[in-house]
């Protein structure tokens, strides 16, 4: 069950502990285990959480806690989640690309070769 999250801006660790009923020093740990977790600070040092820190932190309880990874899993599994695709991929055949890229090679070649005799 993913807990209810306000529409704030930002959180403090007390409120952020508070909804998703664990620990605060169980967020610091977190902060220093996941990666994906980095909260900004204020002017005075006290650690900023925004929504999407607080869904994480949702989803790392839910994983820890009621499907029972280990620390390495839940690591491994949001990794997973967050990686992006370094390269759009729009299904077509590179091969075919590479011959039609070949062929039109020949063909502006074939026409500058046209080009350059009737300019004699």
């Amino acid at each position: 069950m993913k807990p209810e999250i306000p529409d704030k801006l930002f959180f403090k660790i007390g409120e952020v502990a508070h909804i998703i009923d664990v620990e605060q020093h169980v967020l610091r740990y977190w902060e220093d285990e996941f990666e994906i977790l980095k909260p900004g600070k204020n002017r005075s040092g006290q650690r900023m959480y925004q929504q999407k820190d607080v869904a994480i932190i949702a989803e790392i309880k839910q994983l820890l806690y009621t499907e029972k990874y280990t620390l390495a899993g839940a690591k491994q599994r949001l990794k997973k989640r967050s990686k992006k695709p370094s390269q759009m991929n729009f299904g077509f055949d590179q091969d075919k690309m590479r011959k039609w890229k070949k062929k039109l090679k020949e063909e502006c070649r074939s026409i500058l070769d046209i080009i350059d005799r009737k300019s004699k």
